[in-house]
């Protein structure tokens, strides 16, 4: 690797030593490049018709003192199509670094270079393979006393671990492949410690939708049963609570997680995916268990409580602060998040930091960032930009003006976990390159004590949990660094060189730009928002609903929704339409049409409520669409007070008059005591008939001689059948029935007639 200029005060003997094997080497080889230089232009040198992967699982200790070993895990793989034989691992240290910015090119560098690698240390410390096929893995393990390694100075040393061998296509001896990390050399605790805060975040994405059972404590309907996952034995946010209880961190907790998860240890229903109705929760237990740890784990330590649901702040002020209302939301979500973590985990919290995406601002984020009541806003070092006319990094203090202060979380500490971590050869040189880095933060040349900040990725994964926690480990020593929390990371005193000037809304990166909340997300938000203020306003306990409502439109602007737009878009429609579908619960019963005789009759209009609770301050109004047929008292409309218990259907009675007649059509109309609509409008036909007192007259006559003529009817009949009766009683009772009554009018037969 090539060299970097020394570090001032350091001692010059084994660096002279080194120097001198160098220069009896490129002596030696003088003549060799005097033939070069006369010779004709060679060809391009094929590549290796074999190749080695090398990868380096494990390195202990990540930061080695004097008179330790150091052991080195590994693989090597042969991906060419020839056996490697003759081979061996070797370990080869270069000179100290001189800066951050030699890590990071030393990081990027891939494949040996002779002459700008360092040779291998003694010989007698590498591993022998006799032989490599071709697609074969083959571990080893190099075990080397530190004094062997000549770190003649505090420092990051480049360490490489090369596979040197032969094939049959190359009979001489050369390096076949090579991976490089560093080393950390500060055995002594030095002079002036860095204080170095690591930001640990339990933040995790929505899960709890708008929905709630009827009961009592109004069980909450979660979207599936996924977060259980994370919160079980070996789980992202169980490993974050089991490394990070025994660590020198500072948490930083989203407060939805926390009333989440305590929802769940109450008692909780899940979506069914088939439909129907929700499902009960089993994970429970889980849930108390990682709730109970989180508890212990954070006694004692730093808390710091982001706005509920961790709202998108670049979002808000790109495309959200123009829609009314919006920004209304902040505060009340600040106020929330202090609420949460002292009633759940029962410790205080700060709520004075905010926390953009990747740490990224420009003037509008800063502004809306200090609505919700923070004076400290977690940015980074890529965002906020230094000069370099410091010749140093400095403290992650900024005053950026009216009060605020920005905290500048280091890039290349706060990105060093960002990748796939799951095999063990990334991590351990993202861990090594993590301590390097910290290390040269504090070999800097400034007299002052600086504070830096780490603020990783919100959701890291399990595999970058675990590497996460073994870097912030292998400070632990405390050699270089010592612990802080991000309270003190922000009243620590400011460099009055750095820079303080917040980039314009131009330098916002396009690649996060894209993935904010549309401006038709917040309009969807404020839709909602408006049609739960007018909702609330009939209710007996509006708490039932302005509490989950209000707890899922700060979901509904999540910093978890990035990069999942589509999921997004259907939680707030979904939000919406189980909030529609709650006010359709109390309306005006459809009514069938009516016909009204006569002058004056009364008209009842039904209103029903299905919710749970009681309505009030409603207004039932109705309105005749022709006054001049049909009235209601002396106008087209009447109007009464409603009040209806939960679950039951009350019936309003109105008084029509009819002036004329014909049909007429008639509204009935649910208001709310603010005189606004609610509910749709029920519309049904009137048949009126307007009788005058002439017909009365008639109809009254007609029914009396009805009634005359039925009584002289009766009577008639009852005269016929007493004459009947009698005539019967006069008759002989020896008379032979054969035997025919004589006539008296002559004609030889018998006749009644009634008198």
């Amino acid at each position: 690797m090539a060299e970097a200029a020394d570090i001032q005060g350091a001692s010059p003997a084994p660096a002279r030593r080194r120097w001198l094997r160098r220069a009896i080497v490129l002596l030696a080889g003088t003549p060799v490049l005097a033939a070069l230089i006369y010779a004709p232009a060679p060809q391009a040198e094929a590549a290796p018709a074999s190749a080695v992967d090398v990868q380096l699982t494990s390195m202990a200790p990540t930061a080695p003192v004097k008179g330790d070993t150091l052991t080195i895990h590994g693989t090597v793989s042969n991906t060419g199509s020839e056996t490697i034989t003759d081979a061996h691992v070797g370990l080869r240290v270069g000179s100290v670094l001189a800066d951050r910015a030699s890590i990071d090119e030393a990081a990027e560098r891939t494949g040996f270079r002779a002459g700008a690698d360092p040779g291998e240390i003694d010989p007698a410390y590498a591993v022998k393979i006799a032989s490599l096929p071709s697609k074969v893995s083959q571990p080893f393990t190099l075990t080397i006393p530190v004094n062997k390694l000549e770190l003649d100075k505090d420092g990051v040393y480049p360490l490489g671990v090369s596979l040197s061998g032969v094939t049959d296509s190359r009979p001489s001896e050369q390096v076949l492949g090579i991976k490089r990390t560093f080393l950390p050399w500060q055995p002594e605790a030095a002079a002036k410690r860095s204080q170095l805060t690591y930001a640990w975040p339990l933040i995790s994405t929505t899960r709890v939708t708008a929905e709630t059972g009827s009961d009592e404590l109004q069980t909450p309907v979660f979207l599936d049963d996924s977060l259980a996952d994370e919160l079980r034995s070996g789980g992202r946010l169980e490993q974050m609570v089991t490394l990070g209880k025994d660590l020198p961190i500072t948490w930083v907790i989203d407060p939805d997680l926390l009333y989440t998860v305590d929802a769940m240890t109450k008692g909780y229903r899940v979506r069914n995916p088939g439909g129907g109705k929700p499902v009960q929760g089993k994970s429970k237990a889980v849930a108390e268990q990682w709730l109970s740890s989180l508890e212990a784990a954070v006694q004692g330590k730093k808390v710091v409580a982001l706005p509920y649901a961790d709202p998108d702040l670049a979002s808000l002020a790109h495309h959200g602060k123009d829609v009314s209302g919006t920004l209304g939301q902040l505060r009340p979500a600040t106020d929330k998040a202090k609420q949460a973590v002292e009633t759940v985990l029962h410790v205080p919290a700060s709520t004075d930091f905010s926390w953009p995406v990747d740490g990224a601002i420009d003037p509008s984020i800063v502004n809306v960032a200090t609505s919700a009541g923070a004076h400290n806003v977690l940015t980074r070092s890529d965002s906020l930009v230094e000069s370099g006319a410091l010749g140093y990094t400095p403290s992650a203090a900024r005053p950026i003006g009216a009060g605020t202060t920005a905290v500048v979380a280091d890039a290349d500490l706060s990105t060093a976990f960002e990748g796939d971590m799951l095999n063990a050869g990334p991590s351990t040189l993202a861990v090594q390159r993590f301590l390097a880095h910290s290390l040269a933060l504090n070999l800097q040349r400034t007299d002052e004590q600086r504070s830096f900040v780490v603020a990783p990725q919100r959701m890291p994964s399990v595999s970058q949990v675990q590497t996460m926690a073994a870097a912030v480990r292998g400070l632990q020593a405390g050699r270089w660094t010592q612990p802080g929390d991000l309270d003190a990371a922000a009243a620590a005193k400011p460099d009055p060189g750095a820079i303080t000037q917040v980039p314009g809304a131009g330098q916002y990166p396009e690649a996060l730009r894209k993935q904010e909340l549309p401006v038709a997300a917040f309009e969807k938000i404020r839709t909602t928002q408006s049609t739960l203020d007018h909702f609330k306003v009939i209710l007996a306990a509006p708490d039932r609903v302005e509490i989950p409502f209000g707890n899922t439109t700060n979901r509904e602007m999540s910093t978890s929704w990035r990069g999942r737009p589509d999921e997004a878009r259907l939680y707030r429609d979904q939000v919406q339409d189980y909030l529609i579908g709650l006010t359709e619960k109390v309306k005006v019963i459809p009514k069938s049409d009516a016909t009204l005789s006569g002058h004056s009759a009364t008209i009842p209009v039904s209103v029903q409520n299905s919710l749970v609770q009681d309505v009030h301050d409603l207004v039932l109004r109705v309105r005749s669409a022709n006054p001049t047929r049909l009235m209601f008292g002396k106008s087209g409309q009447a109007e009464q007070q409603v009040t209806v218990t939960g679950d039951h259907t009350q019936t309003v009675k109105f008084t029509a008059n009819a002036t004329a007649s014909g049909p007429v059509e008639v509204t009935a109309q649910l208001f709310t005591k603010d005189g606004v609509p609610y509910g749709k409008e029920r519309r049904f036909t009137v048949e009126a008939t307007e009788i005058t007192p002439t017909v009365m007259l008639v109809i009254a006559g007609g029914v009396l001689l009805l009634v005359l003529a039925g009584i002289k009817m009766y009577a008639s009949r009852k005269r016929v059948a007493a004459r009947a009766a009698a005539e019967e009683s006069t008759q002989p009772s020896d008379e032979s029935p054969d035997t025919e009554p004589q006539s008296t009018d002559g004609s030889g037969t018998s006749e009644t007639v009634d008198r």
